[in-house]
């Protein structure tokens, strides 16, 4: 069972991708069939190990045996990658079910199907490895996948700019990984998990020489494999990639920001925390990052007006969340909330692309509005989805969002402190963009101009049932599962698969902090209706009054400029430089190009000795015969 989980995938990829010899629908249904079996796998694997504690390493092969060093291609299936079985097969077959409807018209759905099946296959390939070198493999297959899909439309410009940003961007933290991994296994002599985590507490006073500091090994283990997942989950400063991605196909945006690519930086902190909990300097760090991302990516949000992009962002801020949970030794809340998220962001992101379908590609919600009437159903889903994102009493968010400031709080430190404190007020911040989202699209006038109101309308169904499914698990995912993951049963649901060293109890919650984060996110549902819809002229004023302040949210911090200014033209100028000035002015002109019109400058020249006349010919051998009575001569 454990094997098809892994492998049906990969199988749906090929078949799917050679299969269109035999026409869309073989392609189309072959890959979802078999992630959907898949997802119907993962789910009875996770609730074996609920209900009957059934976990195990199953071996595939050999990988690499190199005298003590040995590396085995495994399926690791722990309480940890248990869960994230579910959350990647089961948003994963959402959206190939979602896309049958969403890319019915694009001409290349075979080759769009196997990229979502060879997508999930790498993640997956990441989440059950038992060490760090097949982790390393499937991290660098979703970042292989996430770039075939973002670019999925190579005809725009835009779309391959923003793949191609993806793809670099991320190579800087791979960069990071890479030495993580290369530190742990020059100084630990292994790579596979539980071999490393024994060793860890052995080297916890360890330093050594790097770059001429004397650094504790442990934190610069932790900080180089953070790295690694700040690139993965765009995290501050390595988190440009990530409203760009849009330009791919709104599946695919679900896929990235739900179960995978995004989620995969989150898995490595957690899974890593046998070693992370050995470096405060590197939990302080990851909540740090974890704060700022939250924050930033949330007043970002507040501004943007491409549906798409503000669902970017807020996954990012979301990811801050998780990463500042687990920067305060909370990691099973962490994973909670990535459980509970993949739900209601898959959610509206698909929900999102029913609006976007409806609208005949229209993504502007300035050029939306009015149309809750015409599209119930993705209304009253993408309602929940808002619920479940902004933590309104009972539904999923709710229980997630609020445990991870609960567990901040209860750290009692500064960080910790901190932390719930960010948390309160970036709940407050992505209950106003959220309520700002779903009102400006669906509530308020009719503002598109291109398309009538008449012709907007409801998606087909076969887009539908993925969005019910998810927004039925965006309702009870919290309450069914909270006792599992945090509650009095975590400690034996996570067992070894997460290490503490001072586990958190979720004991004397103040009742100030139980209540403030679900009055604060209620007090802006109206207090949005009334900026957005009834009076916005407020808005437009302040816009105006402030425009600096405006303007530095709508440019995203200026990160993107200020990138470029440093990184990008410096670069381009150096590759200038080594191009025109190496490349082609020095290397090709003294070297093939100049070999080439030295021949052919000789070619013309002999040439003009075949005139076909016998003097001539013999004039030519008189040459050449004295040329090596000339060199038996001087010889």
């Amino acid at each position: 069972m454990e094997y098809l989980i892994l492998f049906l995938p990969l199988l749906g990829s090929i078949f799917g991708y050679f299969g269109k010899s035999l026409g869309d629908k073989f392609s189309i249904i072959i890959t979802s069939l078999f992630i959907s079996i898949s997802a119907i796998l993962s789910i009875i694997v996770f609730y074996n190990g609920i209900v009957n504690n059934i976990y195990g390493n199953y071996k595939i092969f050999e990988w690499i045996n190199s005298g003590k060093f040995v590396v085995n291609w495994s399926i690791n299936v722990d309480p940890l990658s248990s869960v994230m079985l579910v959350v990647v097969t089961l948003i994963s077959s959402l959206v190939h079910i979602y896309s049958i409807g969403y890319m019915n018209k694009d001409p290349h759905k075979p080759r769009f199907m196997s990229y979502l099946s060879l997508f999930t296959f790498a993640m997956l390939t990441l989440v059950v490895s038992d060490n760090f070198l097949q982790l390393f493999f499937g991290w660098e297959g979703v970042g292989l996948s996430s770039y075939l899909l973002i670019g999925y439309w190579y005809k725009k410009n835009s779309a391959n700019n923003a793949a191609m940003k993806a793809f670099l961007v991320n190579r800087v933290g791979d960069f990071g990984l890479a030495i993580g991994i290369f530190l742990i296994f020059f100084h630990l002599g292994s790579v596979n998990y539980q071999e490393v985590f024994k060793l860890i507490p052995d080297f916890s006073n360890t330093d050594i020489n790097f770059l001429g500091l004397e650094v504790n090994l442990i934190t610069l283990i932790c900080l180089f494999l953070f790295m690694g997942a700040m690139g993965k989950s765009a995290q501050f400063f390595l988190h440009t990639w990530l409203p760009d991605a849009m330009e791919g196909p709104t599946p695919v945006s679900a896929l990235i920001h739900a179960a995978t690519m995004v989620t995969a930086g989150v898995f490595l902190v957690v899974r890593c925390s046998p070693i992370f909990e050995f470096s405060q300097i590197a939990l302080n760090t990851v909540a740090v990052i974890g704060m700022i991302t939250a924050v930033f990516a949330a007043s970002v949000a507040l501004v943007q007006n491409d549906i798409k992009r503000i669902i970017a962002y807020s996954t990012c801020s979301q990811l801050g969340y998780m990463f500042f949970a687990a920067g305060v030794g909370a990691y099973h809340v962490a994973i909670f909330h990535l459980f509970t998220h993949a739900f209601f962001k898959a959610l509206l992101f698909l929900g999102s692309g029913s609006v976007i379908h409806a609208f005949n590609d229209e993504q502007d919600i300035r050029e939306m509005g009015g149309v809750w009437k015409k599209l119930p159903y993705t209304w009253v889903l993408m309602l929940i989805g808002t619920l479940a994102l902004t933590g309104f009493p009972f539904l999923s968010g709710f229980y997630s969002k609020d445990a991870i400031i609960e567990f901040a709080y209860l750290r009692h430190s500064t960080v910790g402190y901190s932390a719930a404190i960010v948390g309160i007020i970036t709940a407050f911040l992505t209950s106003i963009y959220s309520w700002r989202l779903l009102f400006l699209t669906f509530h308020g006038k009719y503002n598109n101009k291109k398309i009538s109101l008449e012709k907007t309308h409801e998606s087909p169904i076969i887009m539908l049932i993925p969005l019910i499914i998810l927004g039925v698990g965006a309702v009870l995912s919290g309450i069914l599962l909270k006792n599992f993951f945090i509650g009095q049963e975590s400690t034996n649901f996570w067992k070894n698969s997460i290490f503490f060293i001072n586990e958190l109890s979720h004991d004397h919650i103040p009742l100030w902090l139980i209540l403030i984060t679900p009055i604060i996110v209620t007090i802006a549902i109206p207090i949005s209706y009334y900026y957005f819809i009834k009076n916005p002229k407020i808005l437009e004023n302040f816009k105006i009054s402030y425009n600096k302040i405006y303007d530095f949210l709508l440019n995203k911090w200026y990160f993107d400029e200020i990138y470029e200014f440093i990184f990008v033209k410096p670069l381009k100028k150096l590759g200038d430089i080594f191009w025109k000035r190496g490349d082609e002015n020095t290397i090709d002109r003294f070297g093939p190009d100049g070999i080439s019109k030295v021949v052919k400058y000789i070619s013309n020249k002999a040439i003009k000795f075949q005139t076909g006349f016998i003097y001539d010919y013999a004039f030519v051998m008189l040459i050449g015969l004295s040329a090596l009575i000339t060199y038996l001569i001087l010889k």
